[in-house]
C-alpha cells in the first residue's frame, strides 16, 4: 500500500479500534469516544470492512477480541504514542534542545554582537549548534528560503516577501587612526577627512556605499587601501597616516584590541538600522522562537546602551 492509499482511509478509526480492545464494550468505548452507542457500532462495521476481519465476537456482554484484533492493537502502540507526543504540545527546555541554527550576520554583527551574546545562549542551550555564515543583503530572501539559513542579523534594506523583522537598533559610524597620526589628538573636520588617505574595509555593512553618498558633492577620497579583511588595514595603520572608517562599536572595540584612536565621522551619515530577520517558515518552531528571543534581547541592550 502507498501513501497515497492511507491518506485516501479514515486512519481515526484505528483509534477507536484500540479503545475498543481496551474496553471490550461498544458502550464503554462510546463513553470514552464521546459518541454515542449507535455511532460507535456503525465505527465498528467500518472497521470490520476496512480490515476485513470480524475483530470482535460477543460473550455475554463482553467483546472478545479477535487474534487479528489484538495483533493490530500491539502493531498501534508506536504510532499511536508517537502521534500523541506529536500533538501535544511541548514547553521548550532549552538545555535539552540538541538543534543545530544557521545564523546569516554581518561583519558587525560577527565581531561587535554575538561574541557577547553567544556565550550567555550556549550556557542556557548547551547542546545546541550554530553555524555562523556570511549574510548577503541582496540574497537575504533566498538565504533564509532555500538556503536553510534560520536567522540574519543585518540591516534592513528593503522588505522581502515572507521574511519577518524586529528592529534591534542602530549603529552609527566611527573613524580609526593610529596614535601618532597627526589628527590623533584633535578635532577632525570634513576637510581633515578628506585630505588623508583611506584603508577601505568591503565589509557587508554597508558603510562604503553610505559614505560614497555622503561624499557625492566632494572631492574623492585617496583610498590607499581596500581590502575584504580588517588584518592588512591594521597593519598599515602604524606605517601610513590612514583613516580606517568603520561601524562604531567594532570601531570602538577595536581600538582597545590594538591600541588605536577611535574619532566621530566628521560627516552626517544615516544610521545602520539593524533587525533581526527569519523566514515564516521558522515562525512557530518552539527552538526557533527561543534563540530569537535571546538574540534579539541582548543585541537591543548592547545596541541601545549608552554611549
Amino acid at each position: 500500500m502507498e501513501l497515497e492509499d492511507i491518506y485516501r482511509r479514515d486512519l481515526s478509526l484505528l483509534i477507536a479500534l484500540q479503545v475498543l480492545v481496551e474496553e471490550r464494550s461498544v458502550t464503554l468505548a462510546a463513553k470514552r469516544l464521546h459518541l454515542s452507542q449507535s455511532a460507535t457500532s456503525r465505527i465498528l462495521a467500518r472497521l470490520r470492512e476496512m480490515l476485513n476481519d470480524p475483530l470482535f465476537t460477543r460473550v455475554g456482554s463482553q467483546l472478545v477480541p479477535t487474534q487479528f484484533a489484538l495483533d493490530s492493537y500491539q502493531q498501534l502502540q508506536q504510532p499511536t504514542s508517537a502521534l500523541i507526543q506529536l500533538l501535544t504540545p511541548q514547553q521548550f527546555d532549552p538545555m535539552q534542545c540538541h538543534q543545530s541554527f544557521r545564523i546569516a550576520a554581518t561583519d558587525f554583527a560577527m565581531l561587535g554582537l554575538l561574541p557577547f551574546i553567544l556565550p550567555t545562549i550556549y550556557q542556557q542551550a548547551p547542546n545546541i549548534k550554530i553555524e555562523l555564515v556570511q549574510v548577503r543583503h541582496h540574497e537575504l530572501q533566498a538565504q533564509l528560503g532555500v538556503q536553510g539559513i534560520d536567522m540574519a542579523i543585518c540591516r534592513n534594506l528593503r522588505p522581502e516577501a515572507l521574511v519577518q523583522y524586529q528592529y534591534l537598533g542602530n549603529v552609527g559610524v566611527r573613524c580609526l587612526v593610529a596614535p601618532d597620526h597627526p589628527l590623533a589628538d584633535k578635532e577632525m573636520t570634513v576637510a581633515d577627512y578628506l585630505a588623508y588617505p583611506h584603508a577601505t574595509i568591503a565589509i557587508s555593512d554597508g558603510v562604503k556605499a553610505l559614505l560614497d553618498d555622503a561624499l557625492a558633492d566632494y572631492p574623492a577620497r585617496e583610498e590607499r587601501l581596500r581590502s575584504s579583511q580588517l588584518d592588512c588595514a591594521l597593519a598599515m595603520l602604524n606605517q601610513q597616516p590612514l583613516i580606517m572608517t568603520l561601524p562604531d562599536e567594532l570601531a570602538n572595540i577595536i581600538a582597545q584590541r590594538h591600541r588605536l584612536i577611535a574619532k566621530p565621522l566628521p560627516i552626517v551619515l544615516p544610521a545602520l538600522q539593524y533587525s533581526l530577520c527569519w523566514h515564516s517558515r521558522c515562525q512557530t518552531d518552539n527552538a526557533q522562537q527561543w534563540l530569537r528571543q535571546q538574540l534579539s534581547s541582548a543585541a537591543a541592550k548592547l545596541l541601545n546602551q549608552p554611549k
